[in-house]
């Protein structure tokens, strides 16, 4: 797949769609619906009713985080995810979307919440 297609996809993709995802993701490793709420609010800005706006209005990635206001500190964000060294992704939709992934995955792993809410 060349590279302008999965960043379209990454950008096409519904947010609404992949939410359920990710908090079943955390839930299963006991964390809870609050501590990803917390993690998507540090790095986006979103409190729980902007979220839940997002997600009823069924909007992008690419319109969710046209909207989001990205935490100073996102780009202390690094490590590998989906076989993608984060602090390498060019495209800068595709590279916040990755964020994301990487904050979900540190929260369903236990990592403490601390070192997810990367304080500088």
């Amino acid at each position: 797949m060349n590279n302008n297609t999965h960043h379209e996809r990454m950008a096409k993709m519904i947010f609404a769609s992949v939410y359920p995802l990710y908090l079943t993701k955390v839930e299963k490793k006991g964390r809870t619906k609050e501590e990803l709420l917390q993690v998507i609010e540090w790095l986006t800005g979103f409190d729980e009713v902007k979220l839940l706006e997002m997600i009823e209005k069924r909007v992008t990635f690419e319109t969710f985080f046209q909207n989001a206001a990205l935490n100073p500190n996102a780009h202390l964000i690094t490590g590998m995810i989906c076989g993608y060294r984060i602090e390498e992704i060019e495209n800068p939709l595709t590279q916040k979307v990755r964020y994301l992934d990487k904050l979900v995955d540190e929260l369903a792993n236990g990592r403490k919440m601390e070192k997810i809410l990367r304080s500088a």
